[in-house]
């Protein structure tokens, strides 16, 4: 059950009391009006600017005045990057004389251009035939406007579900319609044609690269034989256009004063066209923070702004670091955090941003407990007055990881608008075939679900629906998937399939949904997904990994298959109510996006949910933290370069996400992410100063599968030393991440052979796709790993937080609210002993355990019945001595800072005090 209250505290879990909050400083009042004196000779546009409610600051005014040469503006979060932008516009014009037409602003959206030619019209003494004559657009904007002017008359084939359509009809003429994901070769081809290559040049070595170089090429004439371009192809086709000099030439001389907004997002290609457009006068203004550089993944170059006065020798830099936007302690949050990169350029910003609240930290115990709590703090919050529901913003990293949330937004009917995403979790492509299979186990002759159920079973979905049909027409039968069995055009081994299909479907109803679910991937849907080389869609089979995963977490609360489809079906059919209701009455809500959607964004309060390892930094960046074993069976092997690089990008998206923020900063850890315990994000420790350590070392124990390799789950916890040093406590040997790690006595980190890893599945195949004996024991392993990491999991009792605290020392608060959620475990006072004797005992293969007896200490507790933390006192001072340390009274809680009473408290007996 859930726990009912949420309770957000000063610092994450895993930091300790004496850590403080990073803040950053404040930052200079002076404004343009006490920095540009009247004598000086553009005084006069800054009073201008001034009147119109514009007081720019020191750095802004640098930028601003810059005339001719490159220039790297870095402007960090909130620091009034578009006001500069158009600011400077305006000063080429008025106080430089150049002409408007001369200038050629690039930004990324249609709405930032619109916003720019906006701020330009609204500057003081420009002239509304000026601001149009600026040339403010997109990248894909000024390269249409160029092919047009020069006779490329194609039409746009943008819409991505057209895309998908046309590729999947060259998949089925080239009879692979089930090897390949469509979304996965236009993302292969995006990043092909943005590295400048044609597709022509594609790769071939392997069949499979063969393969999906036929289909995209022939995605390519398909789109050429019908006079097609798309959004890649405009930009390919404009850099190879301004290759020709007769083309170049005139534009140079056109556009003497070129500057481009978000200047980290800039993929090779756009580069090329600034640097061409650019070469003959170098007047180039390039704006952009390189610690927001979170779309590698769309070609994004952080070497664009790191390298910039490499490629421009003399270039001037100015930093714009006074942000205007947040309260100086989520600032300091996430200054500190983002400096821990070593690939940098490296700035403090300064807080000149209203003051709010400081930022405040959560552990639910996973992520349904996490999407109760947040959903109800917004109700709370709203129905308070402290905000309406369109000033906040629930940020997430991923698209699966906000099924939990979305959920509690539509059952309690808050509204909200989720950008970007599928409107249900089990809605999706990917989701919905594994719906429908339990859907025809409850009504086997549900129409609507059989089309779902023809791609797992390697048949055409339009034509095998159109022989059922058929025979349906001729003789009904209970189960319509049966015709298939008899089709002449499947061969023998796909008949049998279709039976043993229809076996497993009428089976699935009388199963856990948990279990009907696993069963399914076991028996054929991870291999029916699992197509490809790995080496091309690794990105889309990490992602598609990840949501069955969160699927799996999504049923464990539900008993029966019939239970679980009516409460998707319900949320579906609420979802679909709520989406018209807001449509039609637009009525304020709250905003649900990914971290990447929200970059340029800000809200007055910000959840970020997921801040755990695994999810934030995700798993595809901590594969140095897998154990060797497993490490040789990911799809593909990273350098540690790359890995490093991914974490960096990981902080990166961290740092944006706590700086959407205005007033107001919610950060909540699940302490456990797809059944397997998670730590709070290793960003959020560093932040507050703690020293968290990056490699594991493997552990022989986890290859040999010897049961004393498990540790007792928990949160890992980390000090400082006497001498102010950030360490790694070396006596916590508390399991707490979700790769199977125990932590050895000298800090360092071991393998406990954790093989749960589903991409582990993709090893030991023989020819005809049947696992080999080999693998069936492997399956076999890795259920009783499953199922002993589970039963340790749910021993986390008071029991073992009681030894946590003992081996921690006095002084360490324990309980951080939801380190387990209340009620979910007995209370057990016997267990066996963890002692060093008895660890020493069973390295040394004897085997024997023995009862670990208890005993009553005196302890400090919170007199707050939500936070529940508490101290064990400090033992009596003998007789005759006397202590300088010795104080008077009850401590104040470092947790909620109440006040702490005295008590008792059973705990297990160790040797600590000479006992």
């Amino acid at each position: 059950m859930l726990s009912p209250n949420s309770t957000f505290y000063p610092r994450p879990l895993g930091v300790t009391p004496a850590s403080s909050l990073p803040q950053s400083p404040s930052a200079p009042l002076e404004t343009s009006r006490q920095l540009v004196g009247d004598d000086q000779q553009d005084a006069y546009y800054f009073r201008s600017l001034e009147e119109a409610g514009i007081k720019l600051n020191g750095p802004q005014i640098s930028a601003v005045r810059h005339g001719k040469g490159p220039i790297l503006t870095l402007a960090g979060a909130g620091c009034g990057k578009t006001t500069v932008l158009a600011a400077r516009a305006g000063y080429l014009m008025e106080v430089s004389g150049v002409h408007a037409g001369s200038i050629l602003l690039v930004t990324f959206t249609n709405k930032a251009a619109a916003e720019m030619k906006d701020r330009i019209a609204a500057l003081p003494g420009i002239r509304p035939a000026a601001a149009r004559a600026v040339q403010a657009r997109t990248f894909h904007s000024f390269a249409l406007t160029l092919l047009r002017h020069y006779g490329v008359q194609e039409d746009i084939f943008g819409e991505s579900r057209a895309q998908h359509t046309v590729l999947k009809m060259l998949l089925r003429q080239n009879g692979m319609s089930e090897a390949f994901q469509p979304e996965s070769l236009l993302a292969m081809l995006s990043a092909w044609k943005m590295q400048g290559s044609d597709t022509a040049d594609l790769p071939e070595k392997t069949q499979d690269e063969r393969d999906a170089k036929r289909v995209l090429l022939g995605y390519e004439n398909w789109k050429q034989d019908r006079g097609k371009m798309d959004f890649d192809d405009i930009l390919l086709r404009a850099a190879a256009l301004l290759r020709d000099p007769a083309v170049l030439k005139p534009l140079q001389r056109r556009f003497q004063y070129i500057m481009v907004d978000e200047f980290q997002d800039t993929n090779r290609l756009q580069y090329e066209i600034v640097q061409m457009l650019a070469a003959a006068h170098r007047n180039l203004m390039v704006v952009g923070d390189d610690d927001q550089t979170i779309y590698t993944f769309n070609g994004a170059r952080q070497e664009s702004i790191l390298e910039f006065d490499k490629v421009y020798p003399g270039a001037r830099i100015v930093t714009l670091d006074i942000n205007y936007r947040s309260d100086a302690r989520i600032l300091g949050l996430g200054s500190e955090l983002v400096a821990r990169n070593k690939h940098r350029r490296d700035k403090r910003l300064r807080a000149a941003g209203k003051r709010g609240d400081a930022p405040r930290f959560a552990t639910p115990s996973n992520a349904e407990e996490e999407a109760a709590w947040v959903v109800n703090q917004i109700c709370e919050q709203v129905q308070e007055g402290q905000f309406p529901y369109r000033d906040i913003a629930i940020l997430h990293r991923t698209a699966s990881s906000s099924r939990a949330v979305f959920e509690q937004l539509v059952l309690k009917d808050v509204p909200f608008v989720q950008h970007g995403a599928a409107p249900v979790f089990y809605d999706q492509s990917l989701i919905k075939p594994l719906m429908d299979h339990m859907r025809l186990s409850l009504n086997p002759r549900a129409m609507d679900a059989l089309p779902s159920a023809l791609g797992p079973l390697y048949v055409s979905r339009d034509a095998g629906l159109e022989y059922i049909q058929r025979c349906e027409q001729k003789q009904a039968k209970k189960y319509p998937l049966i015709h298939l069995s008899k089709w002449d055009k499947l061969k023998p081994f796909q008949q049998e399939q279709v039976k043993e299909r229809i076996k497993l479907i009428k089976s699935l109803h009388k199963l856990k949904p948990i279990i009907a679910i696993q069963e399914m991937r076991r028996q054929f849907y991870d291999k029916y997904m699992e197509s490809g080389d790995p080496t091309i869609f690794t990105h889309y089979k990490e992602t598609m990994l990840e949501t069955l995963d969160e699927f799996e977490a999504a049923v464990k609360k539900f008993e029966t298959v019939e239970e679980f489809v009516q409460f998707a079906d319900e949320l579906s059919r609420r979802h679909r109510e709520m989406e018209s209701l807001r449509r039609a009455q637009d009525s304020d809500a709250v905003q649900l996006m990914t971290i990447h959607r929200a970059k340029g964004l800000e809200f007055p309060c910000v959840y970020w949910i997921g801040a755990s390892e695994g999810i934030v930094p995700h798993s595809t960046a901590l594969r140095q933290d897998i154990p060797e074993d497993q490490k040789a069976a990911l799809t593909v092997q990273q350098t540690d370069a790359e890995l490093d690089m991914a974490l960096e990008e990981e902080r990166r998206l961290a740092y944006v996400a706590i700086t959407r923020a205005k007033q107001h900063l919610y950060v909540t850890s699940p302490a456990s992410h797809h059944g397997k315990p998670a730590d709070v994000s290793r960003f959020l420790l560093e932040a507050f100063g703690m020293e968290v350590p990056y490699k594991r070392k493997p552990r022989e124990e986890a290859r040999s599968g010897s049961p004393s390799s498990y540790g007792n789950h928990g949160h890992t916890s980390y000090s400082r030393n006497n001498n102010g040093n950030n360490q790694s406590n070396g006596k916590d040997n508390v399991n707490g991440n979700g790769n199977g790690q125990h932590r050895s006595n000298n800090g360092n980190w071991k393998s406990t052979g954790n093989a749960g890893d589903r991409r582990n599945r993709e090893g030991n195949k023989d020819g005809t796709g049947q696992r080999t004996s080999s693998y069936g024991q492997y399956d076999r392993q890795r259920s009783a790993i499953n199922h002993k990491d589970h039963r340790e999991m749910e021993m986390l009792d008071e029991r073992d937080e009681d030894r946590l605290s003992e081996q921690r020392g006095s002084g360490i608060i324990r309980d951080h609210k939801a380190f387990s959620t209340p009620g979910l475990h007995p209370k057990i006072t016997a267990t066996t002993s963890t002692s060093s004797t008895s660890r020493h005992s069973d390295s040394a293969g004897s085997g024997t355990s023995q009862a670990e007896r208890t005993e009553t200490v005196a302890i400090w507790k919170c007199s707050s019945a939500t936070c529940k933390a508490w101290l064990r006192q400090k033992p009596a001072v003998p007789s005759g001595k006397t202590s300088k340390k010795a104080t008077s009274g009850a401590p104040v809680c470092p947790l909620c800072s109440g006040t702490m009473i005295a008590g008792t408290r059973q705990v297990p007996m160790t040797n600590r005090f000479g006992k």
